[in-house]
């Protein structure tokens, strides 16, 4: 590890119960059969790339550590389990390992990264968010959930028959990706109002200040090609994440929607109590805002390239989404739920998007 942190995170229920991809299969059966579709498209996009008997194999063993952190997601906090979350669930591996990767490579040209590099984006994809319940800590500005995903999904590695020796630069890069996608929106407590002078020092992906944790921590990073290349990489991996920003604006919306659901669960707030209101009002219009505009950064000329423009398409959208649902919500009074704040959400943005 190059973050030596304080403390390790042991393998839980799920991993214990799926401890190779065999396991995994066998538990998640027809479930896995778009993760299987996607595989297969990206092994035939990626084909230019295998020269050699070694390139094969690596792509083997990505495919299958993909689909054991896809079934673990999917066990812990998706459709196979009993702790569903509405956003960090199986659905956004294939949305990183899929569509994302697809218009990063057609924004960049295939040959524009190394087999590795589009394996270890790949491997991120489906490792950075596999754990979703640990306390909350901050080391160094990476999340308790971060450190933990790290861990397992360097397991995961050595479970698909990857070398800690031999592949250390894809460990490292792993790391050092996972640790940069922690994104700090330092929502202060009882409620999702941001202070706007703590965004501009330190909100965001982390991996717009690792240069910064790397200089504490590993002072001659940059005389080591694989820690620059890797911090290079965790920039792109950090576009790959928020990317949801350029997705279609009906897509993009629905992201928010169930990254609300999830954080007001966390929260133990029900949607249909009405402390949910104020909270889920908040996180849809002035959250939604301030995530767009103050938090979101694109981290790498790749990820500005392939997703720039769709998301500038979609600003305006944003706006007159906001203040469509205040509008909306303002009409009709003082909202008694939180789902009723929804039922507003929704139905602004169909009038925006028919």
């Amino acid at each position: 590890m190059i973050l030596q942190f304080p403390r390790r995170y042991a393998a839980d229920e799920a991993e214990r119960r799926m401890p190779d991809v065999a396991t995994a299969r066998a538990l998640v059966g027809t479930a896995a059969a778009p993760l299987e579709a996607l595989l297969a498209r990206r092994r035939n996009a990626f084909a230019g790339l295998l020269k050699l008997p070694a390139d094969n194999a690596l792509l083997d063993a990505t495919e299958n550590a993909v689909r054991l952190g896809h079934a673990r997601l999917a066990l812990r906090h998706g459709h196979l389990g009993s702790d569903f979350h509405a956003y960090h669930n199986e659905g956004h591996v294939l949305e990183i390992c899929g569509e994302r990767i697809d218009r990063l490579r057609e924004s960049l040209g295939l040959h524009a990264l190394t087999l590795r590099e589009w394996c270890a984006l790949m491997l991120f994809g489906a490792g950075h968010d596999l754990r979703q319940r640990e306390a909350p800590q901050l080391v160094d500005g990476v999340g308790a959930n971060e450190r933990a995903s790290i861990e397992e999904t360097q397991r995961i590695l050595d479970a698909c028959g990857f070398s800690r020796e031999h592949d250390a630069d894809l460990y490292t890069a792993l790391e050092l990706m996972i640790a940069g996608s922690t994104f700090d929106a330092r929502p202060i407590a009882g409620g999702y109002q941001y202070n706007a002078a703590d965004l501009v020092q330190s909100g965001g992906a982390l991996a717009s200040r690792l240069d910064q944790v790397l200089d504490a921590r590993c002072p001659d990073w940059r005389t080591q090609p694989a820690l620059v290349a890797a911090q290079k990489l965790a920039l792109i991996a950090a576009d790959l994440d928020t990317a949801n920003v350029a997705e279609p604006f009906a897509k993009f919306a629905t992201t928010a929607e169930n990254l609300c659901r999830e954080r007001e669960m966390l929260s133990g707030r029900s949607l249909a109590a009405g402390e949910s209101a104020l909270p889920v009002l908040g996180f849809l219009t002035d959250g939604q805002d301030r995530f767009f505009f103050e938090l979101h950064r694109f981290q790498s000329e790749a990820g500005l390239s392939a997703f720039g423009p769709g998301k500038d398409a979609n600003a305006p959208k944003l706006k007159a989404l906001c203040m469509g649902v205040r509008a909306r919500v303002a009409v009709q009074g003082s909202p008694q739920t939180g789902e009723q704040v929804i039922e507003a959400y929704r139905a602004t943005l169909a009038d925006l998007v028919e």
